[in-house]
């Protein structure tokens, strides 16, 4: 990891969050859940969510234990990082849904469905 991304705060993601990707991969044995940040959306920058089977060398690994005992692995490329560093990624459920969300305090602003931002 270099020292740019060192000096960075980390993101983190809620029990939630973890519960709920440890309960996805049961189906995607030996694989990685991703969170990367792409270009496009309604707001210039989108989140996307992935199940990935590879580690890349500039991934950020991110490890949580979950209530039981099993360790959830998620990875976030380092330019991602950047822009979503100081983050957490949340699972919301509510009565219109289910879906993660990424809380970003990089962001200046939000499209209506939050799935894209503005920095």
């Amino acid at each position: 990891m270099n020292d740019q991304i060192k000096d960075m705060t980390m993101f983190s993601v809620s029990d939630q969050a973890a519960e709920r990707i440890a309960k996805i991969m049961e189906t995607e044995a030996g694989t990685y859940f991703r969170i990367s940040v792409l270009g496009g959306g309604c707001s210039g920058f989108q989140y996307k969510f992935s199940i990935d089977a590879d580690k890349m060398d500039d991934d950020i690994v991110l490890n949580n234990t979950i209530s039981t005992g099993a360790t959830v692995t998620t990875l976030i490329d380092s330019m991602s990082l950047e822009l979503i560093a100081g983050g957490q990624l949340e699972f919301v459920n509510e009565l219109a849904g289910q879906y993660f969300q990424v809380v970003n305090p990089n962001a200046t602003a939000a499209c209506g469905c939050g799935t894209s931002f503005a920095l």
